[in-house]
């Protein structure tokens, strides 16, 4: 047991507790998986994330991600929060603008020069969803075939079940209570705004693993969903994605592309920051 530096901080959103929330410990160095496990299980965030040195001389650390039941490879709002926590507590990147963050799915970039901090999203493997699969979430959710634009199996270290519906609207309508990981698993829900609205699209994730009903906000689906909408030729500049709205939350993931790739961005909020023993 010793002290270790810990952050609270809000991801995906300008306003503070309308984003989804992160645990960062800084000293993560020494730490089991198990103690890093039952750490996780006991704040019981979505994510809990932990920084060590990197062991790669590319990156400037290693993090290692954890929901209250289990490890992830990769997961978004994690990635900012954690980037954003990282630099708040003096870090300084080896390459000026840019954070690189080795984790399970490998090296992952952020860029720190924009509008709002911006992870490069890994590469999506784009599956078509088994019927049986969206039959039991089609009656699960009591969805209406008419509102079903199209379906796909979406993975970038963890797996999405993602369906898109005609509006943001019908988005908004799903009643998710009840779904549980891992009977379904991670079920992402996106449909369009108006063309006057905010935002571009409404997007939800249910069943997540971290045992809740719904999850504020998550980068790592709307990464994929990017994805999804870039190999339809329907990922346009500067898209702006809406997620927690039904739960009252205010988050926004800014999504945008360059010769290095996808782009998904938002701001984080410094929240609590102090010591604990562990």
């Amino acid at each position: 047991m010793r002290k270790r530096r810990f952050i609270e901080c809000d991801v995906f959103t300008s306003t503070p507790t309308k984003g989804n929330g992160l645990a960062v410990v800084l000293d993560g160095e020494g730490l089991t998986r198990q103690q890093m496990q039952d750490f996780a299980a006991w704040t019981n965030f979505a994510e809990t994330t932990f920084l060590a040195p990197a062991d790669d001389p590319r990156a400037d650390y290693h993090l290692h991600i954890y929901t209250p039941k289990r490890e992830m490879l990769f997961a978004g709002h994690p990635t900012l929060g954690s980037c954003a926590a990282w630099l708040h507590a003096g870090g300084q990147p080896k390459a000026p603008g840019t954070v690189r963050q080795k984790c399970g799915v490998g090296i992952v970039e952020i860029d720190i020069t924009g509008a709002v901090p911006a992870f490069i999203a890994p590469p999506t493997k784009i599956a078509p969803m088994p019927e049986e699969s969206f039959r039991a979430i089609a009656a699960r959710l009591s969805l209406d075939p008419a509102t079903v634009v199209r379906t796909a199996v979406l993975e970038n270290g963890p797996v999405w079940q993602a369906i898109e519906l005609q509006s943001a609207a019908d988005v908004l309508a799903i009643d998710g209570t009840g779904l549980r990981y891992p009977e379904f698993v991670g079920i992402g829900l996106i449909g369009a705004h108006e063309d006057a609205a905010e935002c571009d699209y409404e997007v939800r994730m249910l069943a997540p693993s971290s045992g809740m009903d719904e999850d504020p906000i998550t980068g790592s689906l709307n990464a994929a969903l990017a994805h999804w909408l870039k190999s339809q030729q329907r990922l346009r500049a500067g898209l702006v994605h809406a997620q927690g709205t039904r739960i009252g939350r205010a988050g926004r993931v800014h999504i945008r592309e360059d010769a290095r790739g996808i782009l998904i961005g938002g701001e984080t909020q410094i929240m609590i920051e102090g010591t604990l023993t562990l």
